[in-house]
């Protein structure tokens, strides 16, 4: 699969469109949508399925060097507001913040990263490490391990600081209820 042909894919679903057209509209630093989103979209074009099905959240990142609260606040606060009447739950989060409460919530490490697209790198499994993002001259897409787990509908755990064997075991028990035709690649 191509480039061109997962952005295709994954921008037939009017939501993942939607929210990449307002995060625009918002000029927040260094944003994109990216993970499950993009790769359950993609996954639902090839197996037949409606084009929402089994996606939980759409995550959106952004890197801004305000890292209070009150700054993320405010901008998840506005992006549920103009995006309120798609009634998908959008999860959007300041990566320059993450390093502030994932150890809490995770019980992991998590050293401070410098950009989006370093937080897409340390996702759980490699098929979801990709982004989208408008540009002047359509999209930009941001895949570190390319499109090829996504196109043979493969997920394959992503080791790392962060990795949770655990986490890993989880979400890819949920996908294969949801997407029974995937291959699941164990974790080590």
């Amino acid at each position: 699969m191509s480039k061109d042909e997962f952005l295709a894919l994954a921008l037939r679903n009017p939501v993942n469109a939607t929210i990449l057209d307002e995060l625009h509209r918002l000029a927040l630093p260094d944003a994109w949508l990216v993970s499950g989103c993009l790769v359950q979209t993609v996954w639902n074009v090839l197996t037949g399925r409606p084009i929402d099905h089994g996606i939980a959240d759409y995550d959106a990142f952004y890197f801004d060097a305000d890292t209070s609260w009150e700054a993320e606040d405010a901008v998840i606060r506005t992006l549920h507001a103009r995006l309120a009447y798609l009634g998908a739950k959008i999860e959007v989060r300041n990566q320059a913040r993450v390093h502030m409460w994932y150890p809490a919530k995770h019980g992991l490490p998590y050293p401070p990263l410098r950009s989006s697209s370093e937080g897409i790198d340390r996702f759980l499994t490699q098929n979801t490490q990709v982004g989208v993002r408008r540009a002047s001259d359509g999209h930009e897409v941001y895949a570190p391990r390319g499109f090829d787990d996504i196109a043979a509908l493969i997920a394959r755990p992503n080791p790392g600081p962060n990795f949770s064997a655990a986490n890993y075991e989880a979400k890819a028990k949920r996908w294969k209820a949801l997407w029974p035709e995937i291959t699941v690649i164990a974790a080590e």
